[in-house]
């Protein structure tokens, strides 16, 4: 394959059979895959290279001198416009040793695929940490959505979060510029729309219009965690949220998505007070230094 033909994918698996093993996984992938050594070195350290033995459940290979071993059972998912992407950079908002928080820009997934983690908000986390401490997601937001997740770093803090979530003792506050004028600003809403055959509650403020650009920015709160529930809910009241590529008709911009997490408060784990993490208002980017009130 020449190394400048343009984008190709390739999903490879296999098991080692034993006059296979001693090779490096470069060398036997390349071998099976046509794909050449030095691509699968680089899909190695971007994550598209899987390794599994005894079972077990795979994991990401980044080896380039693992040598294999018989039985072992080897992934290769590659795909050269994946692996040339260029992710944007998340910014620390606060570390506080047992877990932090960031501020993910909108494309920017928060974990990665089979296809590679390189653009994933968790591998980019690893190496600010130059992987000296566990990256626990806890949870997700949509990868064309801007906002803020938190990260655990130990197990213990990881389950304290997730209970905190679970119990929707975590609240979080939601800005988006949805199609269409809802009402006059100090105008609320609930929005109670079953999705996926389960109850789904959003409610809502409406902060300011634009009447020229026939826009309205509301303050949203969800009570329940559906897939992408922001998004169907004000599809589904006919204001979609601008800028979605998914749902809705009319609100398509070049812009992007118009949503973004802004705020998180919660009983911090490790503190065990009430903390309370924001992005600045109408800003697409948090500004540097400490954003966080304690």
């Amino acid at each position: 394959m020449s190394e400048t033909s343009g984008p190709r994918r390739v999903t490879l698996k296999l098991t080692v059979t034993p006059s296979d093993a001693g090779q490096t996984a470069p060398s036997l992938l390349a071998r099976e895959s046509g794909v050449s050594k030095a691509r699968i070195k680089l899909a190695m350290t971007k994550g598209a290279v899987w390794l599994s033995r005894h079972g077990r459940h795979p994991g990401r290979l980044r080896s380039a001198t693992y040598a294999v071993r018989a039985g072992d059972n080897l992934e290769l998912h590659y795909d050269e416009g994946i692996l040339e992407s260029v992710p944007p950079s998340p910014v620390l908002i606060s570390d506080r040793t047992g877990y932090s928080v960031w501020w993910k820009p909108a494309g920017l997934m928060t974990q990665g695929s089979v296809f590679g983690d390189h653009c994933s908000l968790s591998r980019l986390v690893e190496k600010r940490f130059e992987n000296k401490r566990e990256v626990r997601l806890v949870h997700r937001l949509d990868r064309e959505a801007s906002g803020l997740v938190l990260i655990a770093h130990t197990g213990d803090v990881a389950a304290r979060l997730s209970a905190l979530f679970q119990g929707n003792e975590i609240e979080k506050e939601y800005r988006a510029e949805v199609l269409g004028v809802i009402g006059p600003p100090g105008t609320m809403g609930t929005i109670e729309l079953p999705l996926d055959g389960k109850d789904a509650r959003t409610t809502y403020e409406v902060l300011e219009t634009d009447q020229g650009r026939g826009t309205s920015t509301v303050r949203v709160f969800i009570k329940t965690g559906r897939t992408h529930q922001i998004r169907r809910h004000f599809e589904g009241i006919g204001h979609p949220v601008m800028g979605d590529p998914r749902y809705g008709e009319g609100n398509k911009n070049r812009s992007g998505l118009r949503l973004a997490a802004v705020a998180l408060r919660f009983v911090c784990p490790v503190a065990r007070q009430r903390v309370e993490y924001s992005a600045p208002a109408g800003n697409a980017e948090p500004v540097e230094g400490p954003l966080t009130t304690e």
